[in-house]
C-alpha cells in the first residue's frame, strides 16, 4: 500500500513539475516577446529572419537600429571551389524604413588537375545597396510585410579591373511576407525578379526568386534553429538548395549564424557553408 501511495505522489509530483517547466517557458517567451515588441513604438513583430538571403534590417524596422555583418562561404564546384566573402552595413534612418550597403568578394580556387586560368578571375563582385519599407505591421496577428529594392553595380574582375569598372546592373525589386505562428514557430516568403543588364551587349536575363524559411526559436532567446528553401526560376530551368541553419548569441549585440548548403540537383555545384557573423551596435536587451 505505501510503495503505490508513494508511486501516486511520485507521478502527481512529476506531473506538476511538467507542468510548471510548460508555464514558466511560456512565460519566459511572453517576456521576450514583449521586450522585443512593446518597449518602443510604433508596433514591431518578433521574426526569425533568414541567415542565408538576408533581409534590409528587420521587418518592421525601428528608427536609430543598426547592424554590421560580416560573412564567409565555400562552395564545393564541380571544377573549382568558390570563397565568398561579404561586409555589409545596414540601418533604419526612419521607422519601418531600413538600408544597407554591401561588398560581396569571391575567391576562386581551381580543383587538382584543372588549370587555374580556365576558372573565373577573384573579384569584388560588386556594390549593392538596398532598401526595404514594412508597409503592414500586425502584433496581433504576429505578421509582417514590406517591400524594398536592391541595386547591384557589378564591377569587373581582377584580371581586367576598371576596364571598364563597372560591366553591368541588377536591378531586384522584391516582396516579403512573414508571421509568427504562437511563440516560437516562424514562417517567411522572400520572393521577387532578377533582371540583370551587361553593359557591353546590353542584353537582359531575367531570373525569378521564391525563398522560404521555416524557424524555430528557442524559448527566451534569440537562438533559432531552422532552414531555407532557395529556389530559382531560369526560363523553364529550376533550382532548389536546402540550407539547414542555426543562430546562436554570443553576447547581448553579438550573433553567429552557421549554414548549411544542399542542392537539389547537383548541376554545378556539390555542398556549401556560409557563417554569417552579426554584430549590433547599440543594442540592449
Amino acid at each position: 500500500m505505501n510503495i503505490k501511495i508513494t508511486l501516486m505522489l511520485m507521478i502527481l509530483l512529476a506531473s506538476s513539475l511538467y507542468a510548471i517547466a510548460q508555464i514558466t517557458d511560456a512565460e519566459k517567451d511572453s517576456v521576450y516577446i514583449r521586450q522585443v515588441e512593446d518597449q518602443k513604438e510604433p508596433d514591431k513583430v518578433l521574426h526569425a529572419e533568414p541567415l542565408y538571403i538576408d533581409l534590409i534590417r528587420d521587418l518592421g524596422a525601428r528608427k536609430g537600429e543598426k547592424e554590421w555583418n560580416v560573412g564567409m562561404g565555400l562552395t564545393d564546384n564541380l571544377a573549382f571551389d568558390s570563397y565568398e566573402y561579404l561586409i555589409e552595413y545596414e540601418w533604419a534612418p526612419a521607422d519601418r524604413l531600413g538600408l544597407e550597403v554591401e561588398l560581396p568578394f569571391t575567391i576562386y580556387a581551381p580543383t587538382r588537375g584543372i588549370e587555374r586560368d580556365s576558372i573565373p578571375a577573384n573579384r569584388l563582385n560588386s556594390l549593392k545597396v538596398a532598401a526595404q519599407w514594412s508597409f503592414f505591421v500586425s502584433e496581433p496577428m504576429a505578421t509582417s510585410m514590406a517591400i524594398g529594392y536592391i541595386n547591384e553595380f557589378e564591377l569587373s574582375d581582377f584580371r581586367s579591373f576598371g576596364k571598364p569598372l563597372i560591366t553591368g546592373n541588377v536591378y531586384n525589386p522584391f516582396l516579403v511576407v512573414a508571421r509568427r505562428w504562437g511563440n516560437n514557430f516562424h514562417t517567411l516568403v522572400y520572393t521577387g525578379p532578377m533582371i540583370a543588364q551587361h553593359f557591353s551587349t546590353n542584353e537582359f536575363h531575367t531570373t525569378y526568386d521564391v525563398h522560404s524559411s521555416f524557424h524555430y526559436m528557442i524559448t527566451g532567446t534569440r537562438n533559432f534553429i531552422g532552414v531555407e528553401f532557395n529556389k530559382t526560376f531560369d526560363h523553364g530551368d529550376f533550382d532548389m538548395t536546402l540550407r539547414p541553419q542555426m543562430r546562436l548569441g554570443i553576447a547581448d549585440n553579438l550573433l553567429i549564424g552557421i549554414v548549411a548548403g544542399i542542392p537539389v540537383s547537383r548541376e554545378n555545384e556539390r555542398l556549401s557553408s556560409f557563417v554569417r557573423l552579426i554584430w549590433e551596435p547599440g543594442h540592449k536587451k
